[in-house]
């Protein structure tokens, strides 16, 4: 056995909190415990770990349960002015290692994150100190002579290296949004201008990907400030022509820490002076504070924090002792491991852009997707788009969607629409899918129709399943035809996809479909090839999740054990991920299917539980998994050997999956594949090609693959894509679904 094998884990939260630290502190102390590792955790941060001994829990299996689904942190966290001096540092080094701590998991932003690096680097400085004033003896630092530290960012601002996201900006970003649609109802009712303030300190995510998703009409960022010196002038004028147009409300969302060029604060209270000076209306602000780090974590949040948690155990336990401290993050869906040197190093300089007035480099370091979205922000939330230039050629490009609806739908044809008009073309909708292509209903969309469509859940152009054949191919091109289209923007599932495969393959026939096309995937259930996510899988698992979290209450009053059916098809994304985000015990999926053997252990681990005191049983079924075993027969089973032990009860969430407003991710994420889709097709246009793409984000890049490629990619008979990125995380769900830990640390 390796030396170390009993060195114990140690981790904290520190800083300020968001949601999913919890899901992260179940999942460091399920995994440590699965592991053979001693694992602890240290109350209230910094303050806790200089406090000593009743600030340290050993942790259990039990210790962590019924925890993901609540915001802040079970173990607290705290401001530590002692930690700053390094006779606080001291005492943290003494107690630990009268722990056997070792290895330290910090989940916070840079402040905490900061605090650990600065830790390692005097570990070895304090243990000499420490044995020369007797408070250690020499033994004891020679069995820990060095601090192995990860960092887990877990920062609602999104404010960090690392990783393209950090723990809790998601679940802030929903508050935000939230309140920000209740606040337009309000805003119009009484044709008002709204002033909403959010966090973020320096960075601008929250308050650009905020305004970007709820259609608002203008923001401040630290990133980009204003860019004339007349700038005031120039908001009041952009809103009173607002009004002049129609529009009854506005929306200005103002980053805490939004500056203008010569860097001097640019706040609420000045912007509402400066407005109800100019335009004589009544202006209101709203100040989200710290609501934006409340409430429930987002099911992306709980999946974030459940596997850079496991990550980061994983990491720590294969790490040498001399290896210096990293940052765990995920990009693209997969996960990184950066020097958290090299990650603090990066925010200070991007903080000193900002404080220099480099505002250029600070955008740049910001990464190319939040400069893109700036981009798109000042384009679609104009008045009118811009006048179509002299003497260019102004081509005619569609959209519609076609298959199940899947929220998001509406603000990627809102986005197509307003960046298609506003570089000087015109756009069509098709209404009603291919049906509606048959029969010819295709109309011009323009710039006001289409304002706000942002919230709005379902199709508003309106779709179907239908897949052309037969005679539908000579009406469609017909159409095509008759209306001179230039360009197809089909936005939709796996109908979608079969029936833009179709138009090519029709293509030595007719004509008139050799035409850019661009498919933008658009499904609940993430089951194309291409792309990573498609819109409305992020809507569809929120809605799966809430759901899950009001069946978890109900059950836990009774003893009951739920089986759940999801949707999703044949593909098991929706299954899968919502069994991580809420903690259910077994997760059934087609990729694996269902024997009578599962069946059975799954059973007998029910009982045992239920015996041994448990009182909530969650199973999580996707349609499809098995066309014997389906969801009645599990529960009869269970029910029938379970006798009085427990109740079972069967939920069949059905199509309240697709529908609700959709999420922000799902909201910026069609507004970034929208805006990719119609350029591509406006380039193919002024090219004369006639190249037919699916769009996807895939390990964090956009790309574009051939449409000739999809029967290649994907296995036909499941209508599903032959590789699926999620399935990597089937272990992790498995691991944390265990009753409980097997005896590894005793028998060690």
């Amino acid at each position: 056995m390796d030396e170390r094998a009993l060195n114990s884990i140690g981790f904290i939260t520190s800083g300020g909190d968001s949601p999913g630290m919890n899901a992260a502190i179940r999942s460091i102390v399920r995994t440590g415990l699965d592991r053979g590792i001693p694992v602890y955790a240290i109350a209230e941060g910094y303050s806790g770990m200089c406090a000593g001994e009743s600030y340290f829990k050993r942790m259990d299996w039990d210790s962590v349960g019924g925890i993901l689904q609540r915001g802040g942190t079970v173990i607290g966290t705290a401001r530590s002015k002692i930690f700053y001096e390094p006779e606080g540092r001291r005492l943290a080094v003494k107690n630990l290692v009268s722990f056997g701590i070792d290895r330290l998991i910090v989940v916070g932003g840079d402040g905490s994150l900061t605090g650990a690096l600065l830790l390692q680097e005097e570990w070895a400085d304090h243990l000499q100190e420490l044995i020369a004033t007797g408070d250690i003896r020499p033994e004891a630092a020679e069995r820990y002579p060095a601090l192995q530290v990860i960092g887990l960012p877990g920062s609602i601002d999104n404010d960090l290296f690392g990783s393209d996201m950090t723990i809790g900006a998601d679940s802030a970003l929903h508050r935000i949004t939230e309140a920000v649609d209740a606040i337009k109802s309000t805003a119009a009712s009484h044709q008002r201008i709204f002033i909403v303030e959010v966090m973020g300190r320096n960075c601008g995510y929250l308050a650009l990907m905020s305004a970007l998703a709820t259609g608002a009409d203008w923001v401040f960022i630290p990133e980009n400030p204003p860019e004339s010196d007349q700038w005031e002038a120039e908001l009041c004028s952009f809103l009173h022509k607002a009004r002049e147009a129609g529009k009854r409300q506005s929306v200005i969302v103002l980053a805490e820490g939004a500056r203008d060029r010569d860097n001097n604060p640019i706040t609420s209270r000045q912007l509402k002076g400066i407005l109800e000076d100019a335009l004589q209306e009544e202006v209101r602000i709203t100040v989200l504070g710290h609501v934006q780090r409340g409430g429930s974590p987002s099911a992306f949040d709980r999946n974030l924090g459940t596997v850079l948690g496991y990550v980061s155990v994983d990491t720590i336990e294969a790490a040498h002792r001399s290896d210096p401290a990293v940052m765990i993050g995920m990009r693209g869906n997969r996960i990184v491991r950066t020097p958290l040197k090299e990650c603090l190093d990066m925010g200070k300089t991007l903080t000193g852009h900002i404080k220099d007035r480099n505002y250029r480099k600070a955008l740049e370091l910001r990464g190319g997707s939040f400069e893109e979205s700036l981009s798109v922000f000042k384009t679609v939330s104009r008045i009118v788009p811009h006048k179509p230039s002299e003497g260019q050629r102004r081509h005619r490009l569609a959209v519609m969607n076609v298959g199940a609806p899947a929220a998001g739908m509406n603000i990627a044809v809102r986005t197509a629409v307003r960046i298609a008009l506003d570089a000087g073309h015109e756009i069509y909708g098709v209404h009603q899918g291919f049906d509606g292509f048959v029969d010819g209903e295709i109309y011009p969309l323009d710039w006001d129709q289409v304002d706000e469509w942002t919230t709005m859940g379902g199709s508003m152009l309106g779709t179907n399943r239908k897949v052309p054949s037969g005679s539908d191919f000579y009406q469609i091109a017909r159409n095509l035809e008759k209306l001179e289209i230039e360009g197809l923007l089909i936005i939709g599932g796996w109908m979608a996809y079969v029936a833009s495969h179709s138009l090519v393959s029709e293509r030595k026939n007719f004509p008139a479909f050799n035409l850019p096309i661009v498919c933008l995937p658009a499904t609940i259930d993430n089951d194309l090839p291409g792309s990573e996510i498609s819109i409305g899988a992020d809507t569809a698992l929120n809605n799966i999740v809430s759901a899950l979290d009001k069946i978890k209450q109900s059950a836990v009053a009774s003893r009951r054990c739920f089986v759940v059916e999801v949707m999703g098809r044949y593909c098991g994304y929706l299954a899968t991920m919502s069994g991580l985000a809420s903690g259910a015990e077994r997760v059934y999926i087609p990729e694996e299917g269902i024997t009578l053997k599962d069946l059975q252990k799954d059973l007998n681990d029910l009982i045992t539980g239920f015996q041994q005191g448990k009182r909530l049983g969650l199973m999580i079924r996707n349609e499809n998994t098995n066309p014997i075993y389906d969801t009645p027969f599990i529960c009869a089973l269970f029910e029938e050997e379970g006798g009085d032990l427990f109740e079972v009860r069967q939920a069949i969430l059905g199509h309240l999956q697709q529908g609700g407003d959709p999420t922000p991710f799902d909201r910026v994420h069609a507004t970034r594949l929208a805006t990719r889709a119609i350029k591509f097709l406006m380039d193919e246009v002024d090219r004369a090609s006639h190249q037919a793409v699916f769009i996807g984000m895939t390990e964090g890049k956009i790309r574009f693959t051939p449409v000739e490629d999809f029967l290649r990619l994907v296995d036909a008979d499941l209508m599903r894509p032959k590789e699926q990125w999620w399935l990597t995380l089937r272990p992790v769900v498995k691991m944390l679904a265990q009753p409980g830990p097997s005896a590894k640390i005793e028998a060690a």
